[in-house]
């Protein structure tokens, strides 16, 4: 009994949290400026050529040269910040706010440890995460594991946010797209770079939340198998924005306006399955198996009150040989409480990896 008030707690908790972040005038709603017309429509048209035809999976990721500057240094570590212009084509890149044209990253890294003895892996954001400290302070700990952390700034985040946007609240729909494509890029750019140039043994790629989905759709499209560490992350956009808590902080009269402005009058149902449809693009069950699935861990939260139980389950029965981990707790309480969790799941991720060969 106990047990089930403490996962209604974990649960009330999410929706408390979420009230005062989303239900609240404290800050806009997500998609206040509409859909993003011509933009929304390249992006649908540009991802759905990825599907269903998986050919697209092994398009090499382009080589980027970051610039690095050193923040400090120890006996025994390193922290490095980076900047690269983001490797996406021309017509995302004019897509993008100008703010978001240069990626910035932040690299954590043991020393004295040849890099093929190494592992690194790439920390995505979750939603409302503009710094690097938290993934910083999350990968911090594997340093003695001869772990390395690459924390990558999302676009629309940090000092790449849009300078009318306020917070996480992106403007339009289609921004919640371009996030999204131009993380896989780049974050499939900076594991090639991690292999290619440094000479990394092995990689894996990480995050949470909305930073889960990301890291689940560059696990699957990477060319070379990667340790896939989707944590707290629903298996797809749908989830968060028409089932979860996020559907109280959404602008459905301005998204209806919006259609309506294109064509006939709409209920707030039919704006809610354009919705759906929209974001039916980031469904990760409808992207190739990874590489390897035994290096897939999905950690996940008994009382999320953002991402419900199915959601995770759909994903590890898309993705045969995958696992799946739970956390006593909800989105809120795990985000905080569960960060070894967390980093359990990135070592035996990456010890299911084979160590990348010596070049002769």
């Amino acid at each position: 009994m106990v047990t089930v008030n403490l996962g209604m707690l974990h649960y009330v908790l999410d929706h408390v949290y979420g009230a005062f972040m989303h239900r609240t005038k404290l800050s806009p709603p997500f998609f206040s400026r509409g859909w993003g017309g011509t933009k929304l429509d390249l992006l649908e048209k540009m991802i759905r050529e990825l599907f269903p035809d998986a050919a697209g999976q092994n398009w090499p990721p382009a080589l980027i040269q970051p610039i690095w500057r050193t923040v400090w240094e120890t006996r025994t570590a390193c922290l490095r910040e980076g900047v690269f212009k983001t490797p996406c084509d021309e017509q995302i890149l004019s897509a993008l706010p100008p703010e978001s044209h240069t990626a910035r990253v932040a690299f954590l890294v043991p020393k004295s440890v040849p890099p093929q003895k190494l592992a690194c892996v790439v920390h995505l954001a979750g939603t409302g995460d503009h710094t690097f400290e938290r993934r910083l302070r999350l990968g911090g700990p594997l340093l003695k594991e001869n772990i390395a952390t690459m924390v990558l700034e999302s676009p629309f985040y940090g000092q790449r946010r849009p300078l009318l946007q306020r917070g996480a609240k992106l403007l339009c729909v289609s921004d919640l797209l371009l996030l999204g494509r131009a993380t896989i890029e780049e974050a499939r750019s900076l594991l090639y770079w991690l292999e290619s140039e440094e000479g990394f043994g092995k990689m894996g790629v990480c995050g949470l939340s909305m930073g889960g989905v990301h890291a689940a759709m560059v696990g699957s499209l990477h060319p070379t198998p990667v340790a896939t560490l989707p944590f707290l992350s629903p298996h797809s956009a749908v989830v968060a924005f028409c089932e979860g808590i996020l559907k109280h902080g959404t602008a459905w009269e301005v998204l209806r306006e919006d259609l309506q402005a294109q064509s006939a009058t709409m209920t707030l149902e039919e704006v809610r399955e354009r919705m759906r449809n929209v974001l039916s693009l980031t469904d990760v069950t409808r992207f190739p198996i990874p590489k390897n699935p035994e290096a897939v861990i999905f950690v996940a939260a008994t009382d999320d009150g953002y991402i419900p139980k199915h959601s995770v389950l759909e994903l590890q029965k898309a993705w045969p040989g995958s696992e799946v981990r739970w956390v006593t707790g909800g989105h809120v309480s795990s985000f905080i409480l569960h960060n070894g969790e967390f980093r359990r799941a990135i070592v035996d991720g990456l010890s299911r990896l084979q160590w990348k060969e010596d070049p002769l």
